[in-house]
């Protein structure tokens, strides 16, 4: 190759990488704007839900669904389905009571993909009826039970690090099909922090590594299902 072309090429790609790098500048711009135009994602969902079908949400090729129920309705429950199956990388659960089955599966959904899944729970309320504790426990999810307080009563999501979904609602087919409830859900920084920290917190304080042994007339969390 002659010297003049190799200098032609040279010239080329300094071009195109110019231009390149000015391209993404331009989307990195628009982003901010459209970002900070539309700010964090604050969402605030009331319950109960209406009752209507999911299926679609973890199998969106089976149409129709032959279940009864109603098709094509976006519920409180659903919108709170789409929040947690968006996760793509972490789930951080820490929740008073779970019996919830089409939480539960959404919450297997995510493991089957390959996500890290932490879930902290009450330890009193792993025995109540239709717990789902033991379920996730036995697909091989991380479960930690607080022992440290009369009640561990958070009701709290993070997911991916960057989403927060708290509120009142405990993940029970009571709380979602009849109770007045509310969640608040949002990527607003200042927020997720704190709840991140607490998480982090009781997540270590109740490693059972770290536990004095139980006594005799203590059972210990691993049989709580």
């Amino acid at each position: 190759m002659s010297v003049a072309r190799a200098v032609k090429m040279v010239g080329l790609g300094a071009m195109v990488f110019t231009l390149t790098v000015e391209w993404l500048g331009w989307c990195l711009r628009w982003l901010r704007h459209w970002r900070g135009s539309q700010g964090p994602l604050k969402e605030v969902i009331f319950f109960p839900s209406e009752m209507a079908c999911v299926e679609h949400l973890f199998t969106p090729s089976m149409f129709p669904c032959t279940c009864p129920l109603a098709h094509g309705v976006e519920t409180s429950l659903s919108r709170l389905l789409r929040h947690i199956l968006s996760a793509t990388t972490t789930l951080d659960l820490c929740v008073f009571a779970f019996s919830n089955q089409e939480l539960s599966r959404a919450v297997l959904t995510l493991h089957s993909r390959g996500l890290a899944i932490r879930v902290l729970t009450d330890k009193d309320y792993t025995l109540i009826t239709g717990s789902q504790i033991g379920v996730l426990r036995r697909a091989g999810i991380c479960v930690r039970c607080d022992s440290g307080s009369v009640h561990m009563h958070h009701k709290f999501a993070v997911v991916n690090g960057l989403r927060l979904i708290t509120g009142s609602l405990n993940w029970t087919l009571t709380a979602i099909q009849s109770n007045k409830e509310n969640i608040l859900v949002t990527e607003e920084p200042d927020l997720v922090r704190p709840y991140l920290r607490e998480f982090e917190r009781l997540w270590d304080t109740n490693d059972p590594a770290h536990r004095h042994p139980a006594s005799i007339s203590e059972k210990p969390s691993s049989l709580f299902v």
